[in-house]
């Protein structure tokens, strides 16, 4: 409650100093906002990619320097001290024989902020902003033509060319600001031959399904696809079959929506109709194994009844609804909004002809 009413006070004086390019943890901005700039900049002619990881951002934070950013905005040395002390606090942990243990890492380290806390974003963010106003201050913007998209930890830097001196420059500046960089994660990728994952999707070469031709594309990616099919496996297997249909059909379609209000920029279409025929699976699953039914399931629950009578969620009949239009009317700083009629499905301006 205290750190909450804390970030009330302090987050408006330090949202004037965070950068464009940083969309996490912040009123107005969204992941998607994200992975629209850097759609935008890819169409722009910003070919070759950095595709950066760091190893345990969060666990990582010098207390010394993050301490100096919030300094240069609050003089107050109570609340220094009480943001200092945060920073060290022990940390309790019951483990699975229910047995407590108490770390002093943070302490005895000097770094990272306290995780789950609710103070820890917006530091995160805090710290992150040495890092980008750097990346400006110190010329590489302009001298490797590079332009940083960052998300709390993840960050991407799009060129339109000399990535690799542009990778070397990053790791130089991570190595001053006490940060490691995870080498087997970072790497450049040029877009005419290679794809890179960013907060959940992919962009790279696509080809349409109806032409075959090729086309500079963002699409959900395969880990998300996969991670939501196990999450409905999970769901429906602990499901017991004394409940009614319509409830095991209510709890998997909050898992769909949830999931394709976040996948709804870009090619959708391929992941849609995969998540779908797995939900349709699964739930014929459960359905045969309550009425105790041989088979497939397909005649007893065709798709219209589990669409038509139990309700289930049918993601493709959507698309995509953050389109370039409302991106450009909602304005620089808006996040992603929906509206009555669902989505549907865009791709970048400027890209061949789609699926």
């Amino acid at each position: 409650m205290v750190q909450t009413a804390v970030l009330l006070i302090v987050e408006p004086i330090f949202e004037a100093d965070l950068q464009d390019e940083q969309y996490a943890y912040r009123e107005g901005r969204s992941a998607l906002d994200a992975v629209y700039a850097v759609s935008e900049y890819l169409q722009q002619g910003y070919r070759e990619v950095v595709d950066a990881d760091l190893s345990g951002y969060f666990d990582s934070i010098p207390h010394a320097e993050l301490l100096q950013c919030v300094a240069r905005r609050i003089s107050d040395k109570a609340l220094l001290h009480l943001l200092k002390q945060w920073l060290v606090a022990p940390v309790e942990e019951t483990d699975r024989r229910g047995r407590v243990q108490r770390t002093t890492r943070n302490k005895d380290e000097h770094r990272g902020t306290p995780q789950g806390a609710p103070i820890s974003p917006l530091l995160a963010n805090l710290y992150m902003r040495r890092f980008v106003l750097g990346w400006k201050t110190l010329g590489h913007q302009d001298r490797f033509q590079a332009r940083l998209v960052n998300y709390a930890d993840d960050f991407v830097i799009v060129c339109r060319y000399r990535a690799e001196n542009a990778l070397e420059a990053m790791r130089g500046m991570m190595q001053r600001l006490k940060l490691t960089v995870n080498e087997t994660k970072t790497h450049v990728c040029r877009m005419f031959k290679g794809s890179f994952d960013f907060l959940g999707y992919t962009f790279g070469r696509m080809y349409s399904r109806r032409s075959g031709h090729a086309y500079q594309g963002v699409r959900p990616s395969r880990k998300k696809v996969q991670r939501v099919c196990h999450e409905i496996n999970d769901l429906v297997r602990k499901l017991p079959t004394f409940a009614r249909p319509e409830a095991v059909v209510h709890q998997v379609n909050q898992v769909l929506r949830g999931w394709t209000n976040y996948f709804s920029y870009g090619t959708v279409s391929p992941a849609y109709r995969a998540v779908h025929q797995h939900a349709v699976h699964r739930v014929r699953q459960w359905l045969q194994r309550k009425f105790k039914l041989r088979g497939r399931g397909i005649s007893q629950f065709p798709d219209e009844h589990l669409q038509q009578v139990l309700g289930l969620f049918n993601p493709t009949t959507l698309r995509s609804n953050f389109s370039h239009a409302n991106r450009a009317n909602s304005g620089p700083r808006a996040g992603h909004r929906g509206d009555s009629r669902g989505p549907r499905e865009t791709r970048p301006s400027g890209s061949m002809s789609g699926e």
